[in-house]
């Protein structure tokens, strides 16, 4: 037993067993010494190597790397600190590159040039965030100065949420009394003085302020101002102290056009020519000629020279919409008579330039005692009077030369007759004070004229629907081959049909036209709707309205067919396509106009001013302020104002309103709040100087 125990112990140590625990005893020693060692910073020189180098290139040129010590031999770091101060971190990265020569730049070179500043160009910094340090960047400066030279009461503020920038519009003072029924481009005195000669009625036209003359104060209201009677009383009654002016009455009261009646005016009905009544004088007239058909084939007409606008006024029960129109002249009120009593009526004169209204306008114009020399220049006049009518209408003239057999009138008569005989008139019936021409269907009668005949043909390239500045031509319109304005469908079918004539407006769309036209009116239809519905507009008693951007007539359209009791004068500006020939073709009425200029209608016209994406056009042609001035002037205290546009014009429409001391609301459209569309209303107060 003892041998076996002394042979086993030493077979053990004789074992690799042993050798391998030995083995590793020894490594561990040894790592572990190694490791204090270095960790007590015995030992801190890190060797590096280096090598010179090129600074242009970045390419080694000397002598082969040598060995150096780190820059960092003998110091000692907080790692805590390093970690967390990321700002120490770099200032020591600074210092290690400065301290390696072979990196630094010559001294004669100069510094890099410092890093450019980061733009902020937007409201949202570089983590998607709004912020309020950023720069809108660069802007004209003309604008800005314009601006302020056309409205003196414009100033910048900063003012709102987030410092948001907005113009700020000082509210406008009011005009002096003498101003109240100021037409800005027919009571310009110091350019009228300044015209050559006034003998063809140049003084009637417009002429209007120089830039920087403009309108710049509220129109103020006659003393004494009331709410106007609401139609159809105000047919025959206004009150005196809306339009204080008595001289017509005195004038024209034994012809049956006006009388004063303690505070009201009151209209019996009557007219130089048809003293007995309009509605009488409107039977006779149908009973001469039974395809006149008021209401049917005769639906929108001219009444040159109109007094007080009974003729208009009376035909309106026959489903008739009659444009009045006449200069502002010795009966310079006669207009405003009118539009007081809710009749569609313009201030314009048969002078020496063409009516803002389009070819082929009219189913009948109609001229009693409109004190017109048709005959002058050649019949200048009568041929302004043939480009309106429409082929196969009809021009009714009530005048003394008709039916007085003194020799002066006689003459007058016979160079009528001449006169119409050569435009190719038709004289369908003379009776008692009237005489009724018919113009032909086409343009076969011009053509088989003798050659050489006076008044010529137009060329074929003269436009007869250009009309804003343009001079009266002496030559007959010609009348389009394809028979467009002649075949138009009787009322009131017409308003709902696509017309032939949409086919030469000049738009961006051919095979797509009618559809264009057809989805204007449902789109209009259904707004009018909710507005009848939701905002109650038929308690509003509207009935002078005007819209100022009218397309197709649409907005029109759909007010006849909710049934308003209104009429509207569509306007079709001149920055647009033409789409005037369509809206008469309608039935509707309208006229060209340019609103960075002046209206030609009296103070207090309108109840309701409509716009439907004027502003965000006519702003890089106009200034707003001018514009919004001119709505003032022309808005009855109390009437309304709707303006649907961009979000882009709004504010400063909201504050120029404000300013001129409208109630302002803006409302969502039916697409929702997040529509780029909004609706501006407002509603102007009553303001006497």
């Amino acid at each position: 037993m003892k041998e076996m125990g002394n042979g086993g112990a030493a077979d053990l140590f004789k074992s690799s067993t042993l050798v391998k625990i030995s083995g590793f005893i020894l490594v561990s020693v040894v790592f572990f010494y190694l490791g204090k060692h270095f960790s007590d910073g015995s030992s801190q020189q890190l060797v590096f190597f280096s090598s010179h180098r090129n600074p242009d290139h970045n390419e080694i040129t000397g002598p082969p790397s040598s060995v150096a010590l780190s820059p960092n031999h003998n110091k000692f770091f907080n790692i805590t600190a390093l970690i967390n101060d990321t700002s120490s971190v770099q200032k020591n990265e600074n210092k290690e590159q400065e301290s390696i020569g072979s990196v630094s730049p010559p001294p004669n070179q100069p510094p890099p040039p410092p890093a450019p500043a980061v733009k902020r160009m937007g409201v949202v910094d570089e983590n998607g965030v709004m912020a309020e340090d950023f720069e809108v960047g660069e802007f004209d400066t003309e604008v800005v100065e314009n601006w302020g030279k056309a409205n003196d009461t414009a100033n910048l503020e900063s003012h709102g949420k987030g410092g948001k920038v907005r113009v700020r519009v000082n509210k406008f003072p009011l005009c002096p009394e003498s101003m109240r029924e100021y037409i800005p481009c027919l009571d310009n005195e110091e350019a009228i003085k300044k015209l050559k000669s006034t003998e063809k009625g140049e003084n009637f036209e417009r002429h209007c302020p120089e830039k920087g003359k403009e309108l710049n104060c509220l129109v103020p209201s006659p003393k004494g101002y009331q709410t106007p009677i609401p139609w159809p009383q105000s047919r025959d009654e206004v009150w005196f102290s809306n339009v204080p002016h008595a001289r017509l009455a005195e004038e024209k009261g034994g012809q049956n056009w006006i009388t004063i009646d303690k505070d009201k005016f009151k209209f019996p009905g009557g007219g130089t020519q048809f003293i007995h009544g309009a509605d009488q004088y409107l039977d006779q007239i149908e009973k001469m000629i039974p395809e006149i058909a008021f209401g049917h084939h005769t639906r929108v007409t001219l009444d040159v020279g109109c007094g007080v606008a009974s003729f208009g006024a009376y035909l309106l029960s026959r489903n008739v919409t009659t444009l009045s129109v006449a200069p502002k002249d010795v009966h310079e009120n006669q207009i405003q008579f009118a539009l007081e009593r809710g009749v569609p009526a313009m201030v314009a004169a048969f002078a020496t330039r063409r009516l803002l209204y389009p070819s082929q306008a009219f189913d009948l114009v109609h001229c009693s005692r409109c004190r017109i020399n048709w005959t002058r220049d050649d019949g200048i006049l009568l041929l302004e009077v043939n480009r309106l009518l429409r082929a196969g209408g009809y021009f009714a003239w009530a005048a003394q030369p008709v039916y007085k057999h003194e020799a002066i009138l006689e003459e007058q008569w016979e160079e009528m007759v001449k006169l119409t005989s050569r435009l190719c008139w038709k004289l369908v019936k003379k009776e008692g004070y009237i005489a009724i021409w018919q113009k032909p269907l086409n343009n076969s009668c011009y053509l088989s004229r003798e050659e050489g005949t006076k008044p010529q043909l137009c060329d074929p390239d003269d436009d007869p629907d250009g009309v804003w500045y343009v001079d009266l031509k002496a030559c007959i319109t010609r009348l389009p081959e394809e028979g467009y304005g002649s075949n138009i469908t009787t009322w009131p079918a017409r308003l709902h049909n696509p017309p032939y004539r949409l086919q030469s407006i000049q738009i961006d769309a051919y095979m797509s036209r009618n559809e264009l036209f057809r989805a204007e009116s449902i789109y209009w239809k259904e707004i009018i709707e909710s507005y009848v519905r939701a905002l109650h507009w038929k308690k509003f008693k509207l009935r002078n309205v005007l819209d100022m951007r009218a397309g197709f007539g649409g907005f029109a359209a759909a007010l006849i067919e909710n049934q308003l009791d209104c009429w509207v004068l569509n306007v079709v500006p001149v920055s647009g396509p033409n789409t005037l020939p369509v809206i008469y073709d309608r039935g509707l009425i309208g006229v060209t106009h340019d609103w960075c200029e002046p209206f030609d209608t009296y103070p207090r016209t309108y109840d309701l001013l409509h716009a439907a994406g004027l502003f965000s056009i006519e702003q890089k042609r106009c200034n707003i302020s001018t514009i919004m001035l001119e709505m003032d002037r022309i808005l009855r205290p109390g009437g309304r104002v709707y303006i649907r546009d961009s979000l882009a014009v709004m504010d400063e429409l909201e504050e120029i309103a404000t300013a001129m001391g409208w109630h302002v609301s803006i409302r969502d459209t039916s697409e929702g709040p997040h529509a780029s569309y909004r609706i501006l209303t407002g509603d102007k107060r009553l303001l006497q100087a």
